[in-house]
């Protein structure tokens, strides 16, 4: 017995006893009780690698049980993970919007006036509002990239600003 308690599962020789000893066991119980769907021999294959990682902290004598306990797990998380994509395959978007076809048409012909206002604004106004609005940058980051002081950017974004607000109505942005 203390013989046993010292023995390593670690050693090569005696994991490949294990092995050996409970690998078709433990397939077969996992075939019997969960079918071949659960791929009884990866799981059982997997649960001797987590045994492996775990060797130093598995006794020789509670192996059996590691095993059975961490094949079994594997195969109810597997099973748990099919029921979240079955029930997410089930549920259907919607196909339909709650926009009415006049806002579309509103949204669209707002959109074609904010390019041409946006056309209608110098290349340089146009380039530091892009950079700011579209992309995120900030002043002086935006100064950096074009080689100019951030007032001189400060200045584009800002009348850039009042030409969209004159050619566009209700424009504002956050």
């Amino acid at each position: 017995m203390t013989k046993e308690l010292h023995e390593n599962v670690c050693d090569e020789l005696i994991f490949k006893g294990l092995y050996n000893k409970y690998a078709a066991e433990l397939h077969d119980y996992l075939y019997y009780k969960y079918g071949e769907q659960c791929n009884p021999k990866d799981k059982a294959q997997d649960a001797f690698i987590k045994l492996w990682e775990n060797c130093k902290k598995v006794l020789l004598t509670t192996t059996r049980g590691f095993l059975y306990k961490v094949a079994n797990n594997m195969v109810l998380n597997d099973i748990k993970h099919q029921k979240v994509v079955l029930r997410y395959q089930q549920e259907k978007p919607q196909a339909h919007t709650i926009e009415n076809p006049e806002f579309l048409m509103e949204k669209e012909q707002y959109f074609k006036k904010y390019q041409q206002a946006l056309a209608k604004l110098s290349e340089d106004q146009r380039v530091a509002f892009m950079l700011n609005k579209v992309e995120g940058k900030k002043h002086e980051e935006i100064a950096q990239l074009l080689g100019v002081t951030r007032k001189v950017v400060e200045y584009r974004i800002y009348s850039a600003f009042s030409i969209l607000k004159t050619e566009l109505e209700n424009f504002r942005i956050k």
